[in-house]
């Protein structure tokens, strides 16, 4: 698989793929408009659908017809609960304002937005306030949302979390913060000074977290970390899980942004971003991975 939106810029980040009645469904970030006077691109929400993941056609455009929506949204994810996908995704282009929107689906395709919309964002006492790059999770029968946030100084990207009853509405009374505090932070000498773009999947009564380690294109690198509670997160290797390319590959710039999805039939995959021209241009690809008998992830 290798994908991008050839009408919208070749431009194609930040992927979240669910299957729903027997279709996948894959939601990513999309470019609408070159930058504009203060220096940002127009981004938005593209959805594709596919019957075997390796082929995707682009069907449809998330909406941006509410107030906060003005600037662009992105970066999305998705779950399916109760035959209905929820969509969770950023506000664009507001510096420490921006935050995660809500919205909901009977088809997949045309969205309802939550009223209470921006549903979440971390209190400032710890990081900016920021909200981006949302990431949620089913486990242990609460839905977990993990968020990138960053330093008072708008120089450390590391992120926090949330989580919300799996029956709720997910307004923003439902959610209730992890910690006072980031759950994983740069460490790592490759990990620069950013961790962003959680990527949640539960395996054997735990929860694994990918992760990008590092701003885009500096190289950005794929990395894992494992938890028991969703909230205490440790590393599983020190070297990235997902590697970029080399000179000359569609990757040799980034392998980012990552994306945990788990099909019906129990196989689980990494959706990711990558670059070869740092940033110009980006694509989609996936691969396996497995868990071994000591619960340890391995590429397939």
């Amino acid at each position: 698989m290798l994908f991008t939106n050839t009408e919208k810029f070749n431009f194609a980040k930040d992927p979240a793929v669910v299957n729903f009645k027997g279709t996948y469904y894959l939601y990513y970030t999309i470019k609408i408009r070159e930058k504009d006077d203060d220096g940002w691109d127009k981004i938005g929400v593209g959805i594709a659908v596919s019957k075997d993941m390796e082929n995707w056609e682009n069907v449809s455009e998330v909406s941006m017809d509410m107030p906060y929506e003005e600037k662009g949204i992105g970066a999305p994810a998705a779950i399916v609960l109760k035959d209905k996908v929820h969509l969770f995704y950023q506000t664009y282009g507001n510096g420490k304002l921006d935050a995660i929107c809500h919205a909901v689906s009977d088809d997949g395709i045309n969205f309802i937005k939550n009223s209470d919309n921006p549903v979440y964002r971390p209190t400032d006492d710890w990081c900016c306030g920021r909200a981006i790059d949302a990431d949620v999770c089913e486990f242990n029968g609460k839905l977990f949302l993990y968020i990138a946030t960053r330093d008072h100084e708008m120089k450390i990207q590391k992120i926090g979390g949330a989580w919300a009853d799996i029956d709720s509405d997910f307004s923003k009374k439902s959610w209730t913060q992890l910690t006072n505090g980031s759950v994983l932070a740069p460490e790592l000498k490759w990990e620069g000074k950013c961790i962003e773009a959680a990527a949640t999947i539960v395996n054997n009564g735990k929860m694994f977290m990918f992760y990008g380690g590092s701003y885009n294109c500096t190289p950005q690198q794929i990395g894992c970390a494992v938890s028991d509670d969703g909230v205490f997160f440790k590393r599983v290797f020190s070297e990235p899980f997902i590697k970029c390319g080399k000179a000359g590959e569609w990757n040799s710039s980034e392998s980012g942004h990552p994306y945990a999805f788990r099909d019906d039939d129990g196989r689980a995959y990494i959706f990711y971003q990558g670059s070869s021209d740092m940033g110009e241009t980006w694509y989609l690809s996936k691969t396996e991975i497995i868990f071994d008998e000591n619960n340890i992830p391995h590429l397939v």
